[in-house]
């Protein structure tokens, strides 16, 4: 978890049959906010960015108050210089692609400007768009502009709401993608809502798990995934491990594709990529099964060696954390535990059939 407090806060906001009363320091990095629906993740962050306000307590970024009920200050949402991402695009559905990313950018003051808008249209891909209005996008699309529209302003944070939630598995591949490259890129810290464990593990530095408007669980994703206490609110069948991979030359009319995933081979379903292409994949981590040896005369095509990094039995179910130069979490069940003999630093080989991956590039 970062050392750096970058966003401080320690709040209460009663509703009818519903408190959220929570405290946290979040780092410069990517800070997840996870947990089922109705759990307080969305005020929370509507909190954070002035939409709502607190009852009582404090909000501060990078050192300045944006919020205390002790001093009586609230200081408004355009003021805070926030970006903010909702589940739905809430785009300016009259206007162009290029009209809904500059409204921000020009009410930004030109010493504020510190991101460049050429720079940030090209790494969205949206260039080929910038003249359609956007009620003649898709939902991915739509989002892309969404997120070049919120970083426009040059925000000093970037808060993002279950940005994903209504979008197919292709779309979601393209925008996590694009995440990964802003936060390589622009470096802005963000804030990201989400009750999808594999989002929030393919994304975030640090998690903030709360559940009926409490903290269940904070620190850093990778430790807390094998947290009896992330284990209560989260649903561990549903994990995926989002994997950025890089393509691979693949023979003439061959029905699968090559991509390099850490130092690991994969054979994927047929995609259209050029060597060196970034491809976005996902695999859930019950479809992986774990072997002690190389299997022999076995269908499934992918067989990789890994090294055992990482075991948390949660009871019913055990996570595995292996090692391919790329984290890849498989879920076995306590007695495949026992009887694999597993331990850390264990060389095991990871069996994955093509069909089991899924594209979302």
């Amino acid at each position: 978890m970062a050392t750096e407090n970058f966003i401080e806060f320690n709040i209460r906001k009663r509703f009818t049959g519903f408190d959220l009363d929570c405290e946290a320091s979040f780092g410069r990095g990517v800070t997840a906010i996870f947990g089922p629906s109705g759990t307080g993740k969305t005020t929370l962050l509507n909190c954070l960015a002035g939409m709502t306000k607190p009852d009582e307590g404090s909000i501060s970024v990078d050192g300045r108050t944006v919020f205390s009920s002790e001093s009586k200050t609230d200081v408004r949402p355009e003021k805070r210089r926030f970006g903010y991402v909702f589940q739905d695009s809430v785009l300016f559905p009259h206007k162009s692609v290029r009209d809904n990313i500059q409204y921000g950018y020009n009410l930004t003051p030109v010493g504020s400007r510190e991101i460049d808008l050429d720079h940030l249209v090209d790494m969205l891909g949206l260039s080929p768009l910038m003249s359609r209005n956007v009620k003649n996008l898709s939902g991915g699309e739509k989002q892309r502009v969404a997120l070049a529209r919120a970083l426009a302003i040059s925000p000093k944070l970037l808060l993002m709401d279950e940005p994903l939630a209504s979008l197919d598995a292709r779309f979601k591949g393209a925008i996590i993608s694009y995440l990964k490259r802003v936060v390589r890129e622009l470096k802005i810290p963000m804030v990201y809502v989400s009750h999808s464990l594999s989002e929030v593990t393919a994304l975030s530095d640090d998690t903030l798990a709360i559940e009926g408007g409490r903290t269940v669980a904070f620190g850093p994703t990778r430790s807390l995934l094998g947290s009896p206490a992330l284990a209560a609110v989260a649903d561990y069948a549903a994990l995926e491990n989002i994997l950025e991979g890089e393509a691979l030359p693949s023979q003439d009319g061959a029905s699968t594709s090559r991509i390099r995933v850490g130092e690991a081979e994969l054979l994927i379903p047929a995609i259209d990529a050029a060597p060196g292409d970034a491809v976005m994949v996902s695999v859930r981590a019950g479809d992986i099964i774990l072997s002690l040896e190389a299997p022999q005369k076995i269908s499934a095509r992918n067989i990789v060696k890994a090294v055992v990094r990482g075991i948390h039995d949660l009871g019913s179910q055990v996570l595995v954390f292996a090692d391919v130069g790329e984290r890849i979490t498989v879920e076995i069940t306590p007695g495949a535990l026992a009887d694999l003999s597993l331990r850390v630093g264990s060389d095991v080989y990871l069996v994955i059939k093509t069909n089991s991956i899924t594209v979302m590039s």
